[in-house]
């Protein structure tokens, strides 16, 4: 039986679960953590909206950004202790249409775009191919309505297998009142985090040295609100469907 975490982009399973990753793995569990929109953008032009992400990362081709955030999911899996699959989607700000021009050009919290409706049914097919029938898949709530994390989700949900669930870290920090509503017909589900857990996860959040800057919207850094999260109960909660 493995732990699968389904983290639409390079950071999110690190950044929700890293100390829970971490615990599992010492345990001797086996984790794997499965990045999605992980793939290289087309060739051609990049849209402003792109152009404008990569100023805050401080790279100029949409190949610098994979390498780099590559380099960094593979330091901080290394961290809490998972196994990494990187598929080959690529991420919303670099998709086209079949006629080219870009699908998401001012934000990324939206609906999936139409051109996009296909998209599930590619991330069910690639999910299920690596797949084991015990695994446990580990899924993204959606907080805060970011498209990759819907279509990561609703890939994931028409494999109709058993899920759990993560609350999406930064936005339940930036919004801890969308969880209620988001939560209120699964079943939850508490797991303890060590304090060893925790110092582990925040290393593992650390390594995401591109994002830092622009995830918190908060008081204080995004370490302080991972912390006070985490240990308000000392663990961190998973839901599944009832």
């Amino acid at each position: 039986m493995r732990w699968i975490y389904l983290s639409p982009h390079f950071d999110d399973a690190v950044l929700s679960c890293g100390g829970l990753i971490w615990d599992q793995h010492q345990a001797g569990d086996e984790v794997e953590i499965w990045t999605i929109f992980a793939g290289d953008p087309p060739p051609g032009p990049l849209s402003d909206f792109a152009r404008v992400n990569h100023e805050l990362w401080e790279v100029s081709s949409g190949e610098e950004v994979v390498s780099m955030r590559k380099a960094e999911d593979e330091a901080a899996a290394a961290i809490v202790g998972a196994e990494l699959f990187h598929f080959s989607i690529p991420d919303c700000i670099y998709r086209r249409s079949p006629t080219g021009e870009y699908l998401y050009t001012e934000t990324v919290f939206a609906p999936p775009h139409p051109a996009d409706k296909y998209l599930p049914r590619r991330i069910a097919a690639a999910l299920k191919s690596e797949l084991n029938p015990d695994d446990k898949m580990v899924c993204p709530l959606t907080l805060g309505g970011h498209v990759d994390h819907i279509l990561a989700r609703r890939g994931a949900e028409s494999l109709h297998k058993s899920l759990h669930y993560y609350a999406d870290i930064p936005y339940v920090l930036n919004d801890p009142e969308a969880l209620s509503p988001a939560v209120r017909l699964f079943e939850s589900q508490f797991f303890p985090v060590s304090a060893a857990g925790l110092e582990t996860w925040l290393k593992g959040v650390a390594a995401y040295k591109s994002q830092l800057d622009s995830l918190y919207r908060g008081d204080g850094t995004l370490f302080d609100a991972i912390r006070r999260y985490c240990t308000g109960e000392k663990g961190i909660h998973l839901w599944k469907t009832s």
